[in-house]
């Protein structure tokens, strides 16, 4: 499994020969002035909630891919009634698709379109395939909902947002990376505006006084599972 960071909470996810899209954010984001959307593949689009800073890029990338776009309910019916390709999900229901299963799980936060529209409640999702097991937190505060997870799943990695203000912060980051016992954390949503920027020095070595591995990947940059 390689995953890719394309800036603020945006992934890119390569199992075998699927790729799977997490929340596009790019073409507004100046950080990531670099990457081109034209160039990202896509499978299969997930999207946590719907804050423009989370679906701003979805509808360019699915027109051109094809991709089935995998979210709460109301997000999924608001993407099938403009024509795209959807699958519906909701708290705690799991689907096996072709690359591995998905469940969609609780996060804390809030969803409306940038045009009003109701967004449904926000989640996460578990991703699990043959051989690895990843967490996607979406948008969220720290939460007692995350030590459900490693009840039924034991991960290796969970990707975690860091910025503050709008989400979890470090402290609380490490906190949740106790929650659902993973100790190996790929940070997201952090640096793209003034309100979410952070020291990486700091944040890296409060994971590490934790025993913990805090990834910040470069814009563009990927990791291999």
């Amino acid at each position: 499994m390689k995953i890719i960071f394309y800036g603020h909470a945006t992934l890119g996810i390569e199992i075998n020969d699927i790729n799977i899209l997490i929340d596009p954010y790019i073409t507004a984001n100046p950080k990531a002035s670099h990457i081109d959307i034209n160039s990202i593949k896509a499978d299969y689009i997930l999207i946590t909630h719907a804050h423009q800073d989370h679906i701003l890029d979805v509808e360019a990338i699915a027109k051109r891919t094809d991709a089935i776009i995998v979210s709460n309910f109301d997000i999924a019916t608001y993407y099938g009634n403009l024509g795209y390709k959807s699958h519906p999900m909701n708290h705690g229901g799991q689907w096996k698709f072709d690359f591995g299963s998905v469940k969609y799980v609780n996060a804390i936060h809030s969803s409306s379109f940038p045009d009003g529209t109701y967004g449904g409640q926000p989640g996460g999702f578990v991703i699990e395939t043959s051989n690895k097991s990843i967490y996607i937190a979406g948008d969220t505060a720290l939460t007692f909902d995350m030590k459900l997870i490693p009840l039924q799943t034991k991960l290796d990695l969970a990707i975690l947002p860091i910025g503050d203000n709008f989400t979890m912060g470090i402290n609380d980051a490490i906190l949740a990376s106790d929650f659902v016992k993973c100790n190996h954390v790929l940070g997201y949503h952090y640096d793209t505006f003034g309100y979410i920027e952070i020291d990486h020095n700091v944040a890296k070595q409060k994971f590490s006084d934790n025993n913990k591995k805090l990834e910040l990947l470069n814009i563009g940059d990927s990791l291999t599972l």
